[in-house]
């Protein structure tokens, strides 16, 4: 009887704690149908989805939305690129020094992204490296390697070397032993490494503020709008569409990698 009560309780806290995170999400989905222009009354006195067409009309954030997926398309090659490579060389082989640099691979997502936004403008400004695009993209690509980095090397440690070993012993060279047996086991965790960086790289603001110069993906032009109260439903549909672009790859990233354990070959 005790342990169905702490079951109970501990349902409802779980319950709350869902409703506190994502009941300022549910309002802003909300208003982004709202019929007045910029009170904020509840419930909204009627919906419409004229708002939709205004914003998706409008070149400025036609632009940034443009601009703000250029940036993460990129920063999320870079980081598929090196975070495949970083957890081909580290996830096996001891040497000295190989924990130094694991610390430097996870340390920009470990920091404040104030401390790593500072850092970043510094050595830009120290290599006379003028803000634009390009820094916004190494800006984000520090941090999403990371994740790729994460989800690579964990399914390499789940991959049996042993597999490696029986498609050289069977005449197999470099390329088709890197097709046909490391890439499939790697495939899913790649993907969902990828549209993760994507996610994180689409709405990161504080690093792109400090090395974004005179461009204005879309957080910048978000943290804007705060000054333009008669933009309140433009603003909240571009919010909505911001919170979907980042939870759908988040989504299927989970949904790429919860079976990752009984993926061919992996060892416990």
């Amino acid at each position: 009887m005790h342990s169905e009560k702490a079951s109970v309780w501990l349902k409802i806290a779980a319950w709350g704690g869902l409703v506190f995170l994502h009941f300022p999400i549910f309002i802003i989905a909300l208003y982004a149908f709202n019929t007045e222009e910029s009170a904020f009354s509840f419930p909204p006195p009627g919906l419409t989805t004229k708002w939709f067409a205004v914003a998706f009309s409008r070149a400025d954030v036609l632009d940034s939305i443009l601009l703000s997926l250029q940036i993460a398309c990129i920063a999320t090659v870079i980081a598929m690129i090196l975070g495949t490579l970083a957890a081909a060389a580290l996830y096996r082989r001891n040497f000295f020094g190989k924990e130094s640099i694991t610390l430097m691979l996870i340390l920009p997502i470990a920091l404040p992204g104030i401390i790593t936004g500072l850092a970043l403008l510094s050595a830009f400004k120290t290599l006379d490296v003028s803000p634009g695009v390009m820094t916004i993209v190494i800006g984000h690509a520090t941090f999403c390697v990371v994740i790729v980095y994460n989800n690579v090397v964990a399914r390499f440690r789940r991959t049996s070397h042993s597999l490696i070993e029986a498609s050289m012993d069977l005449g197999a060279d470099g390329w088709q032993t890197f097709r046909y047996i490391i890439l499939p086991n790697l495939g899913t965790a790649m993907l969902a490494g990828g549209m993760l960086a994507f996610a994180l790289s689409f709405d990161e603001l504080i690093v792109t503020t400090f090395t974004a110069g005179h461009e204005k993906p879309l957080p910048i032009w978000l943290l804007n709008q705060l000054t333009r109260p008669r933009d309140v439903p433009v603003t909240n549909v571009v919010a909505l569409m911001v919170m979907l672009v980042t939870m759908i790859p988040v989504l299927l990233a989970y949904l790429l990698t919860k079976g990752g354990e009984d993926v061919a070959g992996s060892g416990k």
